[in-house]
């Protein structure tokens, strides 16, 4: 896909039409990206973008579905105009491996690291997508630019230690999110791929000056989706769990246990990928928008024969 517009609507459920905001974060280094399909798409200030992905009991996906068998619901409402409805198969995908190397993610850091080089190997292609991996404590730091290599990335994977992004105690979850959508993601043209987080933490953050509202804002500026492998928390207590499933719902993306077997980590793997490389994306004009900060939660309905939905949660109609 191309260029979108820029307006006054974040989405949450939907690619982000946002305000030009300028933040002043480092921009790192990115090695050239591949030629992308010629596939482009204008968003109109007051048009919602909605990325969806749909399965069927198997969980294979569907990729027939017409129009006349959805109903789009914004805040209760029918929108007032549908301006497009596509789909798109086979995206590239640009992938960001955030490894959280903080103390609390020291014993998992081993099996983090074996399902991202898995990750590299198997699902990352590399004729057409690309990656980056960071890893983050109490600061961040980009470990592998941009690259479509296999080798190199998943041998920057094996490098990643614990400790090392912690000249400090404490983990800031939320600024590294925002920093890989600002710096990394807000650098490609980010309507022509399917693009990801890759996301290996407990969810734990008390170290970020950004807010996990803002963090979801970058995403979805960059259509970004978060895909999150968590440990079982040793705390009920724990604000993590809670944090990483926020990330995920409202970026339409999931959360996967790492421990789970090797077998359901590769499904969980080529769960990821079926949804990025098949998607639909639906254009909408909605019926009441008051740019007053407020939510809009965003209901799809679908025939029977989709089993499953992966779509994000709503939007922030966000001040002009």
């Amino acid at each position: 896909m191309g260029s979108t517009s820029i307006g006054s609507i974040w989405i949450v459920s939907a690619i982000v039409i946002s305000t030009s905001a300028n933040y002043a974060l480092p921009a790192c280094a990115q090695a050239p990206l591949p030629e992308m399909p010629d596939y482009k798409m204008s968003v109109a200030v007051d048009e919602v973008s909605l990325t969806f992905h749909a399965s069927d009991t198997h969980g294979l996906p569907i990729n027939d579905l017409k129009l006349d068998e959805l109903t789009l619901l914004d805040n209760g409402k029918p929108p007032l105009k549908i301006i497009s409805f596509k789909k798109t198969q086979d995206f590239p995908i640009r992938t960001a491996i955030l490894l959280d190397t903080s103390e609390s993610m020291g014993p998992y850091l081993a099996d983090n690291r074996a399902i991202a080089i898995d990750y590299a190997r198997n699902i990352l292609r590399q004729q057409t997508d690309q990656a980056f991996l960071i890893d983050f404590g109490f600061i961040s730091r980009l470990s592998q630019p941009w690259t479509s290599d296999a080798t190199a990335l998943a041998s920057s994977i094996q490098r990643t230690t614990a400790g090392r992004a912690n000249p400090l105690g404490g983990t800031a979850l939320f600024d590294t999110i925002f920093r890989a959508c600002f710096s990394e993601f807000g650098k490609i043209d980010h309507e022509a791929s399917g693009n990801i987080i890759l996301l290996f933490s407990d969810g734990e953050d008390n170290a970020s000056h950004t807010s996990l509202k803002d963090a979801v804002d970058q995403c979805q500026h960059s259509n970004t989706a978060i895909f999150a492998f968590r440990p079982d928390p040793k705390s009920g207590y724990s604000t993590g769990p809670k944090n990483l499933v926020e990330l995920a719902s409202q970026t339409g993306g999931q959360v996967f246990h790492s421990d789970d077997s090797e077998a359901e980590i590769d499904t969980d793997l080529s769960t990821i990928e079926s949804n990025l490389r098949n998607q639909y994306r639906l254009i909408y004009k909605p019926a009441e928008l008051k740019h007053d900060d407020s939510f809009h939660h965003i209901e799809l309905h679908a025939p029977d024969r989709v089993e499953q939905q992966t779509i994000r949660t709503g939007y922030y109609d966000r001040p002009q």
